[in-house]
């Protein structure tokens, strides 16, 4: 099978957008009010080469998200055993019976959008001695084909999976492509200062700069520090 991973942009060019990056999120605090670090950036390496990942490592970021398990278990497996890994994030839609090896890898898991999924990680936690930590996400838009549980609905899952024992940090989204989202941001964060959620993790390439505005405390940026993506 012919190899289709994408060519590793130059480190040099990587080094320059994260800097970008860091520059445009401390400027959008400081317009918003908010302290320096207030913004933690994770940077989405789905799809990209070692050497886009080291690069990005070099520039000194510590804190990644990956979209599936087993592409995940073959970047960072060696790093996971050795305990070098960086802080790693689950940002893609997680299936029940990967459970425990996501769990084994993933510091956090964002992803969390049904009450059996939250048993399978409350189950899979009480075997690996660890308490799972994890965000819910939640489909502002209503988007049928889209993860997340819906904004109503959160509040029930939320208690679900705290009664369930699960370390729940905050909560996650995925604006709709063609909306504007300012409105959705607004929202999770409302729901968020409901449940007495401190993490909101909101904001991508192309509207990290709204998310900081509305409260985000993680964006995660993929094609903004790797440029586009094949």
């Amino acid at each position: 099978m012919a190899d289709l991973s994408p060519a590793a942009p130059a480190a040099s060019s990587i080094a320059e957008r994260i800097a970008t990056a860091q520059r445009r999120i401390l400027k959008a605090c400081r317009a918003a009010g908010r302290p320096e670090g207030a913004v933690t950036l994770v940077a989405v390496t789905k799809t990209q080469p070692p050497e886009a990942v080291a690069a990005a490592r070099a520039a000194g970021l510590t804190v990644f998200g990956e979209n599936r398990v087993q592409e995940a278990q073959g970047r960072w497996g060696p790093d996971a055993a050795a305990g070098t890994a960086p802080e790693l994030r689950l940002i893609g839609p997680l299936q029940t019976n990967k459970a425990a090896d996501a769990l084994e890898l993933f510091d956090v898991i964002e992803t969390l959008d049904r009450e059996k999924l939250a048993r399978a990680l409350a189950d899979a936690g009480q075997k690996l001695g660890r308490r799972p930590r994890v965000l819910v996400q939640v489909n502002t838009g209503a988007e049928p084909q889209k993860a997340g549980v819906l904004p109503g609905e959160a509040p029930a899952l939320i208690a679900a999976a705290r009664a369930l024992d699960l370390a729940v940090e905050g909560l996650m989204c995925i604006p709709p492509v063609e909306a504007a989202a300012g409105p959705h941001f607004a929202l999770l964060a409302k729901l968020a200062a409901r449940e007495g959620l401190p993490v909101l993790s909101m904001g991508m390439s192309d509207d990290y700069e709204t998310a900081v505005r509305f409260g985000a405390t993680h964006v995660r940026l993929g094609s903004a520090l790797f440029g586009p993506r094949n």
